[in-house]
């Protein structure tokens, strides 16, 4: 029998033979660094979904109801974590690391309109009497000292609405339900029931709140928002106003 004769290998062939097993090796290392991207990226997600569900959230200011204190145009950063964020599909509440007062300015939904936030101050807590003469402001037989509202206008007209009829079911003993006639600035005395909230715009001239619509559920009480993180004036009407018409003065101011 003749031998079999091996062709030697030219260069060319030689070269290729030694790059494969470093081609290898750069797939294994790509393929590994692109699970490790991947990972990165889904953790990143998941801690961004349980930040903005359970601690943190952003609010944006589209109407003057609570001028001068909040301004068209603020961004606020809103604490879901203060009173304790509710779980997402149940009505269970995480515990909050403060509690519910009169003066706070809070988000929450309404419920004749689910699916919009809004934000307005916190004046009657559970079992509170209120009422308002003349635009003062009554919490517990107390006229409230309110320097971040303005009071009613000298000479302004005292306005009613049919929606303010709902107040007739929530008066305090002894009001004649039959005569009661509820105005923008003169109403109650209302009792606040227990799981409900009263709310009013600082800009009591020109916000529709409790006194048009009812009581806020505690259970719709999203947080308290803290600081506005960055304003631009929306009402200037140029081009890039987000970045031409900053409001660098507000930027970081606490919300009281």
């Amino acid at each position: 029998m003749g031998k079999t004769r091996v062709r030697p290998q030219k260069p060319r062939e030689r070269a290729r033979e030694a790059a494969r097993p470093a081609r290898k090796h750069e797939q294994r290392d790509w393929m590994g660094g692109l699970k490790e991207w991947a990972k990165s990226i889904a953790i990143a997600f998941v801690l961004f979904l349980v930040i903005r569900t359970f601690i943190v959230q952003t609010f944006t200011i589209t109407s003057g109801s609570m001028e001068d204190t909040l301004l068209v145009g603020d961004f606020l950063m809103l604490s879901k974590a203060a009173y304790g964020a509710t779980i997402p599909g149940t009505d269970l509440r995480l515990p909050g690391y403060t509690k519910l007062e009169r003066g706070d300015v809070i988000v929450f939904r309404v419920a004749h309109q689910p699916d919009l936030d809004l934000v307005k101050r916190l004046v009657g807590l559970p079992g509170d009497t209120l009422w308002m003469r003349d635009g003062v402001l009554f919490v517990n037989g107390e006229a409230q000292v309110e320097p971040y509202a303005d009071g009613m206008p000298p000479g302004s007209e005292d306005v009613t609405h049919p929606w303010m009829m709902w107040q007739a079911d929530y008066l305090a003993p002894g009001v004649d339900r039959a005569t009661y006639r509820p105005t923008l600035w003169n109403w109650g005395p209302l009792v606040v029931p227990p799981g409900r909230y009263f709310v009013l715009g600082d800009n009591r001239d020109d916000s529709q709140d409790s006194r048009y619509w009812g009581f806020v559920d505690g259970r719709r009480i999203k947080g308290e928002a803290l600081f506005i993180y960055f304003s631009f004036d929306r009402t200037a009407g140029r081009p890039f106003a987000w970045l031409r018409d900053v409001r660098w003065d507000r930027i970081g101011r606490w919300i009281e």
